[in-house]
């Protein structure tokens, strides 16, 4: 089959690769295009989200009319679109971070994140696949692992998922993986501690944090607010995906950790203070309010990064700086959702899934 006029004048030009981007409309995805349109000219990236309700396309109104970068909107769960994707747009490299995220969401609508992360991630490996992508990546996460106290987790670890989010994209690397091992598809997996910056819908702890003080509400702590998350700053993970992108081996799984931990009580304290400008332990008490913790609450994900280090890539935005950065974010684009407000209560309130 010969190429359409406009393939060629885009082989022409110079174009070396295609990369299909899925939810790149939401938080991490959307910093990872960013920064391939303005670092890889001679990449198209396209970005493929069903517009969700955590997603907005005002992430990327910087690049919106960039030669190199393509919006289309569709659903990775829709079999028979996915495959004519694939076919059409001649796609070299797939980045898979769509999904359903929202651990307490996860409690409330089982069947949707099973069907999302699970359905949705083996119709698009499998479209992948008959396509002969050169590289699949599927962005994972730490809670794969469980929690733990004490030991440290590395890729080899068991998968002890404690919730149906966790156990939803454990449940879909287990079908990526199977398509290396059956067919050796160069596939490679990644797990990521919690990610917080610009463009967060305000559901996570941190943008819900801040929302909730710069609205003059309390912060709403689940139990006893002793769990404590590992942090890393979105630009710092865009690193890491690149350099996976770049270097990551088929078949292979990656930590993308970092030591830096913190409680969500001393989150909560910290930013009170910052956004506050409290002065006394009082005072920052004020502003916190204790609500029902969810059902089997994780008390740590503490994870090896060697293998990433090795890659070449560590953690480089320090704590202050990425939190700075966040909160001033959030003064002047908390309305880049519809509904953002609705984010903000201590639990989500939700419709049965329909299928």
């Amino acid at each position: 089959m010969s190429a359409s006029p406009a393939e060629s004048a885009e082989l022409a030009s110079g174009f070396a690769k295609r990369v299909l981007v899925t939810g790149g409309a939401g938080f991490i995805a959307s910093h990872v295009i960013l920064s391939l349109v303005e670092n890889y000219p001679n990449y198209i990236i396209i970005n493929l989200d069903k517009l969700d309700y955590c997603a907005s396309l005002k992430n990327l109104e910087t690049i919106s009319n960039k030669q190199n970068y393509k919006f289309i909107k569709g659903d990775i769960c829709e079999a028979p679109f996915v495959k004519h994707l694939f076919e059409t747009e001649k796609i070299d490299i797939v980045l898979h971070f769509a999904a359903q995220t929202h651990v307490d969401l996860s409690f409330v609508r089982t069947l949707e994140f099973t069907y999302v992360n699970v359905y949705g991630t083996h119709v698009l490996v499998s479209a992948a696949h008959e396509a002969r992508v050169e590289k699949f990546i599927y962005v994972s996460t730490d809670e794969v692992y469980g929690g733990s106290l004490d030991q440290e987790f590395d890729e080899s670890s068991p998968k002890q998922p404690t919730n149906p989010y966790a156990s939803s994209k454990a449940a879909a690397e287990c079908f990526v993986q199977s398509y290396w091992e059956r067919y050796k598809f160069p596939v490679v997996i990644t797990r990521s501690s919690n990610v917080y910056g610009p463009h967060q819908y305000p559901e996570k702890v941190i943008p819900k944090f801040i929302s909730l003080l710069q609205h003059n509400r309390k912060c709403c702590i689940h139990g006893s607010g002793l769990q404590k998350r590992n942090f890393l700053y979105a630009t710092d993970v865009v690193e890491a995906f690149l350099t996976v992108l770049k270097n990551g081996k088929p078949g292979e799984i990656y930590n993308i950790g970092t030591n830096f931990e913190m409680s969500i009580m001393q989150l909560a304290k910290e930013l009170i203070q910052l956004i506050k400008e409290t002065s006394t332990e009082s005072e920052t008490e004020n502003w916190v309010d204790f609500v029902n913790d969810r059902p089997s609450n994780d008390m740590r994900y503490p994870m090896k990064s060697e293998k990433m280090h090795g890659l070449g890539w560590r953690p480089k935005v320090p704590w202050k700086e990425g939190i700075k950065k966040t909160i001033e974010w959030y003064r002047e684009n908390f309305h880049n959702w519809k509904n953002a407000e609705k984010a903000l209560d201590p639990f989500p309130v939700t419709q049965p899934f329909i299928q």
